[in-house]
């Protein structure tokens, strides 16, 4: 027996006013902060933001790029140079900011991230995820040619394979900050400073 409309449609308004009302209700007890951890309510709600911001054609996008070692490679230090700072080399999301956003930063060697198709994380990383941490990246005059998102989609997928070799090699791509610079070449001037005095006492 087919249900009148005009209850369905009650009881969807209820489902949402409830949803609603619940969700202020956790805002006044918990506030905006974004230390706790996100409810399987928000959880819910983020996958359905990234699900809906993702169009149906991107499934029929193809990667360009061949999954070479040179091509892996190159996908590996993008990576490290850009994508790392939130969701860590070995793509975990245990980074000081990815630990931080709301919602976290997504462990992408799962199956949530690795069940998608090519052309959907291709998509995701060209434009970012609304209500999310996700940002777009990538010459949008490029279009589905920009080559270099397409070599982290080949990365993507290496993750749940990624060796302690490659994680150690990849940080020398990591971006440091300012301080870290410092420190370094502070560093490196009292070895060379050493070499140095030992090739005079040398000389004498």
């Amino acid at each position: 027996m087919r249900l009148p409309w005009r209850l369905v449609l009650v009881v969807a308004i209820t489902v949402i006013v409830f949803g609603i009302g619940t969700y202020a209700a956790l805002l006044l007890t918990y506030g905006l902060s974004t230390r706790s951890q996100p409810t399987s309510v928000e959880a819910l709600m983020a996958r359905g933001f990234r699900h809906a911001a993702i169009p149906a054609n991107a499934n029929l996008l193809t990667n360009p790029m061949p999954a070479t070692p040179e091509m892996l490679e190159h996908g590996r230090n993008h990576w490290a140079d850009h994508c790392a700072t939130c969701h860590a080399n070995n793509g975990s999301g245990d980074t000081e900011i990815g630990r931080n956003l709301y919602p976290r930063a997504p462990d992408m060697r799962l199956p949530e991230t690795q069940s998608l198709s090519n052309g959907e994380l291709y998509y995701i990383i060209r434009n970012g995820v609304r209500m999310t941490g996700m940002p777009a990246w990538g010459n949008a005059e490029l279009g589905d040619s920009d080559l270099d998102s397409w070599k982290l989609v080949l990365f993507i997928r290496h993750l749940p394979h990624l060796t302690a070799a490659e994680e150690r090699e990849m940080q020398k791509f990591n971006p440091t900050s300012s301080a870290e610079r410092e420190e370094e070449k502070q560093e490196e001037d009292f070895l060379n400073g050493n070499e140095n005095k030992k090739e005079v006492l040398h000389e004498h």
